[in-house]
């Protein structure tokens, strides 16, 4: 056993592994995270049809520059504008009433989107169950990049021009010292010097991760764009939370009754919160289609939305950080396990078994298995931290309200 363990390729999982933890998937779950984060963290809006939003926006830049041959950043107002309707059909009948009707509205509604973007009735106009493609020419022309190369995140890499650099630097050092302050705050140290190095050491880690990483042209244009977009929007509601809006969202959450005596609308405050947070997914929608240069409509399927709720808390909810390294952890733990799986499959032969009882007999099982362990991880994660890695045990959504 020992000596198939020797045969393991480790760099192989720890390339495949660090690859997903600053991919495509992390940066556009992110993003979906944030808005997801607006509505259940921040709003107590049990909304399990986060996809329904990722579908509009994914489907707007796709038919703007498909059918209607105009540029696409036309796509990103129309992507708002039918997150705001999407938002208005979803909140207007169900915000007055308990969390749970929310709940059942938002999966059916998005449901709904899946099925009339797949309906051969509207085929001319989304092209059915075969999705929109070939449609971002102009964002892979405008990129520098070779969309067959190979590249890294490691900063020094020779493909990497000064700008890049500098960019990919900054991005690091504010993603260190926002790491550096989370892990100062959960150890509650009062040691200076351990808290003013934690930023050092977190921008070493992140460095010596990026240097493991790999993409291909297009990848590495979305990566640099999505993970941008990241910041800015984690950024804006960080800054929404902390103005009276984002209090009162806050209050809401908490008690209803109270802030109602307070003379606020608590019905306009919740529709405003729904669809800002679909209007953000939106963009985790535009970029996932970039990136592939084409729009499926089971791509955004109710597994998303559970997929994007997992990481969130994973990552903590009510908390902007965890709403980025939720999806970052999540995708990094998934791609281990399958990665890890494959490869101790082909060291024992095709096989895996222990004490004589084949667990793994084909690499087709590999998938439910990489499931398996992640539902245990969110059991476990519920257990022994429900408030996830970096959130607050008191600012939890979880109670219905």
């Amino acid at each position: 056993m020992l000596a198939a363990f020797s045969n393991v390729n480790w760099e192989q999982i720890a390339t495949a592994t660090l690859t997903a933890v600053f991919g495509v998937d992390a940066m556009y779950f992110a993003i979906a995270a944030i808005g997801l984060n607006v509505q259940f963290g921040y709003s107590g809006l049990l909304n399990f049809g986060q996809a329904g939003f990722m579908a509009c926006g994914a489907y707007a830049i796709g038919m703007t520059a498909h059918y209607w041959h105009i540029s696409f950043w036309w796509g990103i107002p129309m992507a708002i504008a039918y997150a705001t309707v999407f938002g208005l059909i979803m909140g207007i009948p169900t915000l007055r009433l308990r969390a749970d009707y929310l709940a059942i509205v938002t999966i059916a509604l998005a449901e709904l989107v899946r099925v009339i973007v797949r309906a051969v009735t509207f085929k001319k106009y989304f092209n059915a169950s075969d999705g929109i493609n070939q449609f971002g020419t102009t964002f892979i022309e405008a990129t520098p990049f070779n969309t067959s190369g190979k590249y890294s995140l490691w900063p020094f890499d020779d493909s990497v021009n000064l700008f890049g650099r500098i960019l990919l630097l900054g991005i690091f050092a504010g993603a260190s010292v926002m790491l550096g302050r989370i892990v100062a705050e959960r150890i509650r140290s009062g040691n200076k010097a351990l808290r003013t190095t934690l930023p050092f050491v977190m921008f070493g880690v992140v460095m010596l991760g990026a240097k493991k990483t790999q993409y291909g042209g297009l990848g590495f244009k979305s990566l640099i764009v999505g993970w941008l977009i990241v910041f800015v929007l984690g950024f804006l509601v960080y800054m929404l939370m902390r103005s009276p809006w984002g209090r009162v969202l806050k209050g809401i959450r908490e008690d209803e009754e109270a802030v109602r005596s307070l003379g606020k609308n608590i019905y306009s405050y919740k529709l405003q919160a729904l669809i800002l947070g679909g209007a953000i997914a939106t963009f985790a929608g535009m970029m996932f289609s970039l990136s592939r240069g084409s729009v499926q409509p089971d791509n955004y399927s109710r597994d998303t939305t559970f997929f994007v709720l997992t990481a969130l808390v994973l990552g903590g909810l009510a908390k902007v950080t965890g709403s980025i390294v939720g999806p970052m952890l999540f995708w990094g733990l998934s791609q281990f396990v399958s990665v890890f799986l494959n490869e101790l499959t082909k060291a024992w032969g095709g096989k895996v078994e222990i004490l004589g009882i084949p667990v793994i007999s084909s690499s087709s099982q590999i998938g439910a298995y990489v499931q398996i362990a992640l539902g245990l991880m969110l059991v476990l994660l519920m257990v022994f931290r429900p408030q996830g890695l970096f959130g607050n045990r008191k600012e939890m959504a979880l109670d219905g309200r």
